[in-house]
């Protein structure tokens, strides 16, 4: 079952205007979507986004019953080009809940977890793309330690790496379960508490879905879809995608680089972004419930230019 982690704090750090037109940019079962229609009053809309066509299925419920409210099958990465075929200039809010969700964890076919056996997919979007297994199947040596490395932040991507090219020679690695017994025999130091393919498995998924892609390419253009006034929170789970969005936010906050010595008023520095409070966690109380939640940030940042 999907508990959506950081429920009201997302949506509280959201909502300026009950009647403005917001973006839930990674529907997943629609937790965050039900809570900001909710709060939004009748002339309140909401564009749900999602790759995953189970995300889909269950949207289109919701639309069927709610007029309020939109759904768009792709990346977020595609809403300016979305937005416009809508006729939308500008938005009051937009959320995104990175990473993998629950249900998608918990069904075996996916194949995003080494927890069960199934086929090596990975794909957020099902109907279409490069699986997980036609990946590892064509990639060099080299182009694999990389993304071990820069998307798992795996100390031993080049020995893993070396290990699975090894073994697809015998045969392809095809199953969630082969992948995760070649990755965990070739890493020389287990982690306490963690399964030693977790990070090769992050970082494979990464790669499948280009997720830092989408998100760098979202923060490109986030500030052209935000009206003044709009806000930007951002939910991550691990520490890849929170550096990303920190540094944008940071970086909008303080505006332009200058050179110290430079007789510049602090008005004429050209600031795009307020950041709205602290980085948020979840409560104890929720990690308790959801063990999910535990790696939580949530950031939020407001256009002021």
């Amino acid at each position: 079952m999907h508990q959506t982690v950081l429920l009201h704090e997302a949506v509280d750090a959201l909502v300026t205007r009950p009647g403005g037109f917001y973006i839930d940019g990674t529907f997943g079962r629609g937790g965050h979507s039900r809570e900001l229609l909710a709060r939004l009053d009748d002339n309140g809309r909401l564009l749900a986004v999602d790759k995953d066509p189970a995300a889909a299925a269950v949207a289109a419920e919701l639309a069927a019953g709610e007029p309020r409210f939109e759904f768009f099958h792709g990346s977020f990465a595609r809403l300016p080009h979305q937005l416009r075929r809508m006729g939308i200039d500008a938005v009051d809010g937009i959320l995104l809940d990175l990473g993998v969700s629950s249900p998608q964890l918990d069904e075996p076919g996916r194949g995003f977890s080494f927890q069960h056996d199934g086929p090596l997919d990975m794909r957020m979007d099902t109907s279409g793309g490069e699986t997980a297994a036609q990946w590892l199947s064509g990639a060099d040596e080299a182009e694999i330690a990389a993304v071990l490395r820069d998307y798992g932040e795996e100390r031993f991507a080049r020995r893993i790496a070396a290990a699975i090219v090894a073994a697809r020679a015998d045969a392809p690695i095809e199953t969630t379960g082969e992948l995760a017994r070649v990755v965990s025999a070739a890493n020389p130091r287990w982690e306490k508490h963690k399964h030693p393919a977790t990070r090769a498995f992050q970082a494979i998924r990464i790669r499948v879905n280009h997720e830092l892609d989408d998100l760098r390419e979202l923060l490109d253009g986030a500030l052209d879809l935000l009206r003044v006034g709009g806000r930007l929170v951002v939910i991550s789970f691990h520490s890849l995608e929170d550096r990303m969005v920190k540094r944008y936010m940071r970086d909008m906050a303080r505006g332009q680089d200058l050179p110290r010595h430079l007789p510049v008023p602090d008005s004429a520095i050209a600031r795009r972004l307020r950041l709205v409070g602290k980085a948020v966690r979840a409560g104890d109380e929720e990690v308790r419930a959801n063990a999910r939640a535990r790696s939580a940030v949530m950031r939020a940042a407001e256009k002021i230019a």
